[in-house]
């Protein structure tokens, strides 16, 4: 059997895509802006 390819790690997540690293950039920014317009229950990791 081969190893799973997706072995999550939460830190490495919030880092990469967490609600501070979107706010961080104009871009990030936009990306947060489009799914509270959409009404998404989370926004971002």
């Amino acid at each position: 059997m081969p190893k799973r390819t997706f072995q999550p790690k939460k830190r490495q997540a919030k880092k990469e895509h967490g609600f501070l690293k979107r706010m961080a950039s104009k871009a990030g920014q936009k990306v947060l802006k489009r799914r509270m317009t959409k009404g998404r229950a989370k926004l971002s990791k």
